[in-house]
């Protein structure tokens, strides 16, 4: 669940230290498949003078958090046109006694201080994505108007990037993990993956101490009413794709009156367990592969010959093959079903990437190397050519993942969604299975139980879903716009995941009239 491009960016370094990015399941099972806006590292160091904020009325402060409202931080410019700050919040919005933690926050800052309205804080999605690497290559693709009109302000939430954020395990550790493979489909197998759950688990207890237990999405959004707060605004103007559907919609629930213009694009249905989202997923995913095979079969190159059927009959044989007998890489590193399995997916987000599929499939079906889905993987992963893994998407993922939703770990309910899987999903259904083993073994049970959110009192909020999308399919859009008091749904007929800035020019027009002039669009409109 991320945004529609499709390449990982470095941090911004110049707001703070690098983090490692880790992940530990089974490619796309237990949780939401995350890939990341792309930008180049921010420099400069000289100071701005920090905009002077309105009072902050002492009735809307919620007790003990007073401080926290009042902060002036200090801006610093990082990069060609942002500026860059370090926000204070509490650790336990519940008991601000207990400490604090760090915000990275970077801006860009409205182009016509006369038509200036306000921020618009943006989430890329994740949950894991920076919301800091790629927020000034983000703004300056916005209408010129859009620009004007607003502060552009990007942020990593609690337990991600450049924020104070969660650690589980070194370099060397995420790349003999990745090298591992297990199959839970059978006692053994599955003992091992639990066995591997709780070591990655105690290892995040271990090295994120008590954070780990408060990056769930609800302390993430009272994070954000403290920064409405501090950038001067009385209502918060908002963008999110993906998982940043579900960030805004629980912001929206838990502060009504503070709710201004939200576009929550590629929406997320808070209604779902992990298991729901699993399914969604899967069968979203397979519907792409089949979308790519059939584009795939005219044109020279393609490695299938035959029907649409008998292509995707060569895939599933060849993560299987992988399965038994990982594919060696150039690298020496081998490609094990998992990695097969993610290097797949990657380039089905966006169906303009759906072209890097065809060389790495022929390589690894014409000639058993597996050099080319192993380097999608490492995409998807964000592992650079030296080894390292910046950023810490992949362990913040699992972190506020396990927090946010239920799972059902017994094995006879994975045995049986194992099944259901394989219905919806006959390519690749199977290795979506028994994710649910790392959430259980999590030292912190989740904080929230699968509801609907209404966002009662928020006004007008305008949802945003593409019908062929892969990684939050369309029918959560239809129900998180149902679910919403007052929720707009704006559909495109297409493919691929997140519609706005995806070159739908119906789409950028309709959301770019209800940011400048929160101007919703015809009943059901559709683009």
């Amino acid at each position: 669940m991320r945004p529609p491009e499709n390449t990982r960016g470095p941090d911004q370094r110049s707001c703070a230290r690098d983090r490692r990015r880790r992940r530990t399941r089974r490619a796309g099972s237990a949780l939401a498949l995350a890939v990341l806006l792309a930008s180049g590292p921010a420099t400069g160091a000289a100071t701005v003078a920090a905009p002077q904020t309105d009072v902050v009325v002492a009735a809307q402060v919620p007790p003990g958090l007073e401080d926290f409202y009042a902060q002036q931080p200090v801006w610093t410019a990082c990069g060609v046109a942002a500026e860059c700050a370090r926000v204070r919040a509490p650790l336990d919005h519940e008991n601000p006694a207990a400490g604090q933690i760090e915000l990275a926050v970077t801006r860009v800052v409205s182009t016509d201080p006369a038509a200036r309205q306000g921020s618009l804080l943006v989430n890329f999605g994740g949950p894991g994505g920076s919301g800091t690497a790629s927020i000034e290559a983000w703004a300056a693709g916005l209408d010129p108007r859009v620009r004007a009109a607003y502060d552009i302000v990007g942020f990593d939430p609690r337990g991600v990037g450049s924020s104070t954020a969660v650690e589980c395990i070194d370099d060397a550790t995420l790349d003999a993990m990745r090298a591992s493979s297990v199959d839970p489909d059978t006692p053994e197998g599955l003992a091992q993956a639990v066995a591997a759950a709780e070591r990655f688990a105690a290892a995040c207890a271990a090295n994120t101490g008590p954070l780990l237990g408060e990056v769930d999405t609800a302390s993430a959004a009272r994070d954000m009413d403290i920064l409405r707060a501090v950038l001067g605004d009385d209502e918060l103007h908002y963008l999110g794709y993906s998982y940043g559907t579900f960030l805004g919609a629980m912001y929206a629930d838990l502060f009504p009156q503070h709710t201004g213009r939200f576009v929550l694009d590629a929406a997320m249905d808070p209604s779902l367990d992990q298991a729901g989202v699993v399914l969604g997923q899967a069968a979203a995913f397979e519907r792409a592969l089949r979308l790519y095979v059939e584009s795939c079969l005219p044109l020279d190159g393609c490695p299938f010959e035959g029907t649409v059927d008998e292509g995707l009959a060569e895939i599933e044989a060849l993560l299987r093959q992988a399965e038994a007998q990982p594919l060696p890489t150039a690298d020496g590193r081998p490609l094990t079903v998992d990695e097969a399995l993610t290097g797949l997916i990657l380039p089905l987000y966006n169906e303009q990437n759906w072209w890097f599929l065809t060389p790495a499939l022929a390589l690894a079906l014409d000639h058993g190397d597996g050099t080319a889905l192993l380097a999608l993987a490492d995409a998807y992963h964000g592992r650079q050519p030296d080894g390292s893994y910046p950023g810490n998407s992949m362990e913040a993922n699992i972190a506020i993942n396990c927090l946010d939703r239920t799972v059902d770990a017994d094995p006879a309910a994975m045995a049986a969604m194992d099944t259901r899987l394989q219905e919806l999903a006959p390519t690749m259904g199977d290795w979506f299975s028994h994710g649910a083993v790392t959430c259980d073994a999590w030292p912190h049970g989740p904080v929230r139980e699968p509801a609907p959110i209404d966002a009662a009192g928020a006004g007008p909020i305008l949802v945003v879903g593409g019908t062929g999308d892969t990684a939050t399919p369309y029918a959560w859009s239809q129900a998180l716009a149902a679910q919403l008091e007052d929720g707009r749904l704006l559909t495109r007929v297409g493919e691929g995941h997140g519609s706005y800035l995806r070159g739908n020019r119906c789409v950028d027009e309709t959301v770019t009239t209800y940011l400048l002039a929160g101007v919703l669009p015809a009943e059901e409109r559709i683009c």
